[in-house]
Parts: C-alpha cells; structure tokens; sequence
C-alpha cells in the first residue's frame, strides 16, 4: 500500500469555516482523494489544545462537545457529526507511550474548531474516524517532531496525518477593523507587511525544497528566523508544522515531492498556507 501523504494546514481564523476561499476547495480536492484511498482514518493534531509539564493527551472523549466560534452561523457545524476513533485513540496512546512520552487519554476534551473546521471542509458528508493528539505548552519543537516520528507508521496502514495550525498567525499583528465592521475577512486595503510575506515565503521554502531529516532540521531552525516571532506571537501554531515533519521527515521519505496547494491572506497580515508531502501510494525506502 505504501505510505499517505501528509498536511500541513493553516486553518486561519474561524470565518474559514463559513466563507469560501481556495484553501476551502483545496482542503475538500484532499478529503475527496483520501475518501477515494480508502483511508482508515485521520490523526490529527491541532493548535488550541495544550498539556502542561511533560504531558500529551490523545482525545478518548466518545461523545464530544464542540467549542462555539465567532462570526460563523452555526448552521455551518451545529449538526455535523463527530467520529471520535478511541480504538486508534488508544493506539496512538501505546505508540507514544513506547517512545518516553507522559501520554495519557482525556475523555472529556470538546473538539475545537481548528479541527472540526478542516474536517467539515475535508469531509462535508460525514467525518471520517478522528483522533486528536494535543501539543505540550511547553512548545518544544523537537518533542513535537519526536511525536510525528512516533506516529509516523500509521501512514503506512492507510491513516492521513495531519497538522492543522498556521505558515504566519499572529492574531496581534492582524488588521480587525474590516472583519469587525463588515464581516470581510479577505479585505486588503493594503498589502501585507514585509515581516508576513518574509516569513511566509521562508516557510515555502523550507517545506517545497527539503526531504527526509533535511526538512526536520530545517523546519526547526525556522523558529530562528529574524521574522518568526513577528509571524508568531504565541508558538502554538506553529508546532503542527513540527509534528508533520516528525511525521514525513524519515530517511525513507528523502525525495517526498511537496505541493503548496493553496494559500489565502486573511486580515491582512494572516498568511494561510496549504500543504501536502508525499503522495498517495508513495513507496517505502
């Protein structure tokens, strides 16, 4: 069968959900092909949801809430249907566990949009089974690559991967006022500022012209580019990224071609980029 490919998603802000955008297209263009693959299922890891100390906690919740979200009717995800996979859950929880990781299950997590919202855009006709894996506060990026690693087989039995957090997201840096008064997320009264498309383009880079541990270590040494904290306030967007290039960054993936297959600006300064490394079917070693 081969390995699955994987994403590395920008969700952006909540209108994602409710408007449409070319990374909307691109996210459901990947949910139809995985659908056509046969995929077991989805693990995925977000960007809201973090464990203190050493701790990750993979998502054993079998009925789980959804957290509301802002600006977005919620005729968009009220009745779209959570597909909570405990047995994978439960998987995921041994991988871990066997590479050193203080890993536990948590049965009472709600899922937040930055997962919901790509699933629905992904698989508007019913969720695939999902597990989520949370991020560590402490925003180590090598432990959340370690994290990639460790799961990194399951894209050898048909499951996708996927990281969902954001290429350029700092929501202090953004410009409100057009969303605020008019609901218009996409609004440009003026380019983006140097620092996002600096670092925006330093991300394209990295991902579409690095392979294997190549692509690890360059993933990491992103987070000592002069524009980084600029792009990211808080780094919690960012260890998604770490975790899909723990996740496709093996001696066996050297060579893996990536795609940006989307990218939206919202907020002016908001850079969402869309990614896929690997393709469907791609060879072991």
């Amino acid at each position: 069968m081969g390995l699955t490919p994987v994403h590395f998603f920008s969700h952006g802000s909540t209108m994602m959900l409710g408007e449409e955008s070319s990374s909307a297209d691109y996210w459901r263009k990947c949910g139809d092909e995985a659908l056509a693959h046969g995929i077991r299922g989805v693990v995925i890891m977000g960007a809201h949801w973090d464990c203190y100390g050493d701790q990750i906690q993979v998502s054993t919740n079998p009925n789980p809430d959804k957290s509301p979200v802002a600006y977005v009717h919620p005729s968009k995800y009220v009745d779209y249907k959570l597909n909570p996979d405990l047995a994978t859950a439960r998987r995921c929880v041994d991988l871990l566990a066997k590479e050193g990781f203080n890993v536990s299950g948590n049965d009472t997590f709600g899922w937040i949009h930055d997962v919901y919202l790509i699933l629905i855009r992904m698989f508007p006709n019913g969720c695939p089974p999902t597990s989520i894996i949370s991020l560590n506060a402490r925003y180590d990026p090598h432990y959340h690559m370690k994290v990639g690693a460790a799961l990194r087989r399951l894209r050898a039995e048909n499951y996708l991967l996927i990281g969902t957090g954001g290429a350029v997201h700092n929501l202090y840096r953004n410009r409100w006022a057009p969303m605020l008064r008019f609901r218009d997320n996409f609004a440009m009264d003026t380019p983006p500022e140097g620092w996002a498309l600096g670092f925006r383009q330093a991300v394209e880079d990295v991902i579409l012209k690095s392979s294997g541990p190549r692509l690890r270590r360059a993933m990491t040494r992103l987070m000592k580019h002069p524009e980084y904290r600029d792009a990211h306030a808080t780094d919690d967007h960012f260890m998604a990224a770490m975790f899909v290039a723990g996740a496709v960054g093996d001696w066996e993936d050297e060579g893996s071609p990536a795609v940006l297959g989307a990218e939206t600006w919202e907020l002016t300064n908001m850079c969402n980029s869309q990614f896929t490394i690997g393709t469907w079917g791609s060879k072991l070693g």
